[in-house]
């Protein structure tokens, strides 16, 4: 029985971290409805064909992303007890696409297979305990700016999801990258969407009415089916025509049921990029993959038990080693179900914003995404710009951290306004993280107090110098 004291209760530590099972359950929710888009994304993203002229199918991709999904969210949240859930990282999804169309060489099955060759030697850093001794030498500011800066990040992703904030063409003329709505204006039912749902979410939440996020979800999502019913707005690109005023992704419907098609499991082919491109070219893709699953999973999950109040004083994550552990497995099974590497996602806040404690919350979201490969109707029926504002409310709460970082050390406060600005800047984890690393050991190093850098600090520092100079390195041994 679902109660305080039952066996279900004392395993999750439920009660113990201040949670309920309703709680969790929204919290479950409210997650799966925030990161189910990726079902629709990353068929898009990983469509084209490969030198061989073999493409994955969109059908597969939507079918297997929502099974590995699914799975590896279960496990998150039975093994490492962690309101985490996790899917294919859109990171690392758009540089798997982007390398398999400029390198001739190269298949869909050979570049899946250094996905899954970087997760395992991520398991290997795990298991040997690498992983997790970065984790504790990073300073408590910095972590502090790893939350501030996934918060500007979850937030920048709503806005520019939900169309508020767009992406100007880089053209001649151009003065800013980006600008408010289509223009400089604010246009469509998708953005009268978005800003009913945030000023309703923003309401329900400081009432402090149960269910605020959540239910700010619901409300949009129906406002949404009404309008595209009567309207017809249609997306925002259909194939062929863009249309500006269009929902930013899918048009809020039902779909049929499908069956779910899984023969992309098993096709990937872990040593066939060393065979096309030769050891050196192959190694360093691999090293890329590694470093942005390496840290991504870190800062996310810093960012994330900290908003949940999971992280201890000393900065420590129960069950850390766990954690890791269903990451790295992430990029394996990712990899080798040839949906890219599946990551602890960010929008994993909206549940915890709900009130998500537990790893119970992960099981519900993952048996959403089991369910979600038969029904597309729970994909489809749920768009952006009703999701974007419990976003946008999560990333106030986590940037509210801010206050917490010594800016009078600017050892610490200048790497962490780096760490944090370059986070939704680049749109990348990595990005901030390798920026606010390296300045910290560097400006140590000015100071004249290099003894209290951890060694582990400047082995990440050199790692991150050597990610952000492949571009040159490629450059001079002719790898393209």
């Amino acid at each position: 029985m679902l109660k305080q004291g039952s066996a279900l209760d004392r395993y999750f530590k439920i009660s113990e971290r201040g949670s309920n099972f309703s709680r969790e359950i929204r919290g479950g929710f409210a997650t799966f409805f925030a990161m189910s888009y990726i079902v629709v994304l990353n068929p898009l993203i990983l469509s084209g064909p490969d030198s061989t002229g073999a493409t994955l199918g969109f059908p597969a991709v939507a079918a297997v992303t929502a099974f590995v999904a699914g799975i590896l969210t279960i496990l998150m949240g039975a093994w490492a007890k962690h309101p985490f859930a996790l899917a294919t990282g859109l990171g690392v999804n758009a540089f798997v696409a982007v390398t398999v169309a400029t390198n001739p060489g190269l298949s869909w099955p050979d570049m899946m297979g250094l996905v899954m060759l970087s997760g395992i030697t991520m398991l290997i850093l795990v298991l040997t305990g690498f992983r997790t001794a970065v984790f504790k030498a990073v300073p408590e500011g910095l972590k502090t700016a790893i939350v501030v800066g996934i918060g500007l990040f979850i937030a920048l992703i709503g806005l520019v999801n939900a169309g508020f904030v767009r992406r100007i063409p880089d053209v001649a003329g151009t003065t800013v990258p980006v600008g408010l709505g289509f223009d400089g204006k604010l246009l469509g039912w998708p953005t009268f969407v978005f800003v009913f749902g945030l000023i309703l979410t923003i309401a329900l939440v400081v009432r402090k009415v149960k269910g605020a996020i959540l239910i700010g979800i619901v409300a949009s999502t129906i406002l949404s089916v009404i309008l595209e019913s009567i309207l017809h707005i249609g997306p925002s690109f259909d194939g062929k025509n863009h249309n500006p005023q269009g929902w930013s992704l899918v048009a809020p419907k039902f779909s049929e049921w499908a069956a779910p098609d899984l023969s992309l499991i098993g096709k990937a082919n872990p040593f066939g990029a060393f065979e096309h491109l030769g050891f050196v070219a192959a190694t360093l893709l691999a090293f890329v993959i590694l470093l942005s699953i390496f840290f991504d999973a870190m800062g996310t999950m810093v960012g994330l038990a900290t908003e949940a109040g999971t992280i201890d004083k000393d900065g420590n994550i129960p069950n850390v080693d766990r954690v890791l552990q269903v990451d790295a497995l992430g990029a394996i099974i990712g990899g080798g179900a040839s949906v890219s590497s599946n990551q602890i996602y960010v929008e994993s806040g909206a549940g915890i914003g709900e009130g998500a404690r537990t790893g119970l919350a992960s099981i519900v979201t993952g048996l959403l995404f089991l369910v979600a490969m038969f029904f597309t109707p729970l994909i489809n029926l749920v768009p952006f710009e009703a999701v974007a504002p419990a976003l946008v409310i999560v990333g106030f709460m986590m940037v509210s951290q801010v206050g917490k970082i010594d800016w009078q050390d600017w050892g610490i406060a200048i790497p962490a306004f780096l760490t944090f600005t370059l986070m939704p800047f680049t749109y990348s984890i990595a990005n901030g993280l390798g920026a606010g690393f390296i300045t910290f050991v560097l400006i140590r190093l000015f100071q004249g107090r290099a003894r209290e850098v951890h060694p582990l600090m400047w082995v990440v520092a050199a790692a991150f110098t050597l990610f952000f100079a492949i571009g040159p390195i490629e450059a001079a041994l002719g790898i393209h």
